[in-house]
């Protein structure tokens, strides 16, 4: 018997842990948020820190769940003990922030941590994220079980892709800069509401970040999807589609559609790619409501690769009405099992007469 079959009848392999310092949630934590999940809890940070020392390799957490208070220097070293450790610096760590100032919390922690959440908000966010984090934890576990020899490679983002996306998207953003400012007074002018549309989207390995695009539908116009599921497109013949796609959508702006057929609402996702949330190839970071569609180990692989503002299903179907929710998720497959620089540079190419779709979607 091999040792990965030892480890999964014992099921640490199959487990994910959470190291949990707080009190906030322990009323939540009583039963288990979630199956297959062990989870540690701790009163003081350094009884947490003493556990990880001493924990053996297979059993130390993989997520840490951190109340955030008073003591921010206290959190900020440990943190950063656990980011420079190679046996750990790969643990997923979640802060919740109940008391300390919102601005120096981001300064301090955003280049360290993966998510912050500040009070008050929504448990049930807090517990999709951490299903996020579970399920893409357990499809790496698994997909390292397979004999088949198909598993796919955890993206990591080489250096030249990076240093390639700040240099291009700096150099658009400066360029555009004029259509940036002239869209921003059109979008004030044509309808009321905000100018850039900010919502929370699910990249690689389900990381959540939000998403910028100039706005292009009504106010709250979220709040109307689930009036107008009947005409989503890729749901055929009434079923349920993981994508939503809707041919003359209701809630679109008059000037929102201009910008929306012509991609020019996809312009503030450069500042996303400059900070890094996103890439200029990869695949399209999902609404939340979208991602948790696709969490079987069949799909959930598309989220093994980059979020990109453009990628293979919007050069090769981008408005076309044939296009099956099937196909576009096969689409996003190819790319993270095959994606290169030179596929890159292709896909870059061919965005531009893919600019202007045929279809108002």
């Amino acid at each position: 018997m091999d040792l990965l079959t030892d480890l999964k009848q014992e099921q640490h392999f199959l487990t994910i842990s959470i190291g949990y310092f707080g009190t906030k949630f322990r009323d939540e934590f009583k039963g288990g948020m979630f199956a297959n999940t062990h989870i540690v809890k701790f009163d003081e940070l350094r009884d947490l820190e003493k556990y990880i020392q001493e924990c053996p390799l297979l059993l130390i957490p993989e997520v840490l769940l951190l109340e955030v208070g008073d003591d921010l220097l206290a959190i900020e070293r440990f943190v950063t003990k656990i980011r420079d450790n190679p046996t750990t610096r790969g643990i997923s760590i979640i802060l919740l922030n109940f008391k300390a100032n919102r601005n120096v919390v981001v300064k301090i922690f955003k280049p360290l941590v993966n998510d912050i959440y500040f009070y008050p908000f929504n448990v049930l966010n807090l517990k999709e994220r951490l299903a996020f984090i579970f399920r893409f934890k357990m499809l790496q576990h698994e997909s390292s079980l397979s004999n088949l020899g198909k598993s796919l490679v955890p993206y990591r983002i080489p250096l030249s892709k990076r240093i390639f996306d700040i240099l291009v998207s700096s150099v658009l953003i400066l360029l555009c800069s004029p259509i940036l400012l002239l869209v921003a007074i059109l979008i004030k002018l044509d309808s009321r509401g905000p100018i850039i549309y900010k919502s929370q989207r699910a990249g690689f390995g389900y990381q959540v970040f939000n998403f910028y695009k100039f706005r292009s539908m009504r106010v709250n116009a979220d709040k109307e999807l689930s009036k107008l599921s009947g005409l989503n497109q890729y749901a055929a013949n009434g079923g349920q589609s993981a994508f939503v796609k809707i041919n003359n959508d209701p809630r679109i702006t008059r000037f929102g559609a201009f910008i929306r057929n012509t991609s020019i609402d996809e312009l503030p996702q450069l500042f996303n790619v400059l900070i890094g949330d996103m890439s200029l190839v990869g695949n399209r970071p999902l609404p939340l409501y979208e991602a948790q569609m696709l969490t079987s180990d069949q799909w959930a692989s598309r989220f093994l690769g980059p979020a990109g503002i453009t990628g293979l299903w919007q050069v090769s179907k981008r408005g076309r009405s044939e296009m099956s929710d099937r196909e576009r998720r096969e689409l996003d497959n190819v790319y993270t099992q095959k994606f290169s620089f030179w596929m890159d540079l292709v896909i870059l190419l061919r965005t531009i007469p893919a600019l202007f779709q045929k279809e108002s979607v």
